[in-house]
């Protein structure tokens, strides 16, 4: 379900705080379990980059998720800017 009242949480958000900080993996380490630059780990945690299916793959590989949880969370996001973006051009 999409909340209305506020922003979905992103995906990196819960990424970090779900998970790399609970089992206490670095984002060096999950990029190297990736096989990724440590920079698309890192743009994907601080919100500057959004959740792609490739990615949702490789962190369902590393982390025993599946990679629909991971589209799941980005999906709200964007329904959710969506939304937003629809009634702002509404309201001129």
């Amino acid at each position: 379900m999409i909340p209305s009242h506020r922003k979905p949480t992103h995906p990196g958000e819960i990424l970090l705080h779900e998970f790399l900080k609970p089992i206490g993996l670095t984002q060096m380490e999950l990029a190297n379990r990736m096989g990724v630059p440590v920079q698309r780990v890192n743009t994907l945690i601080n919100g500057k980059r959004d959740m792609t299916a490739e990615t949702a793959i490789l962190l369902s590989r590393v982390l025993k998720t599946t990679p629909e949880f991971w589209m799941n969370l980005q999906d709200a996001c964007d329904l959710y800017e969506a939304k937003a973006h629809l009634a702002h051009a509404g309201s001129r």
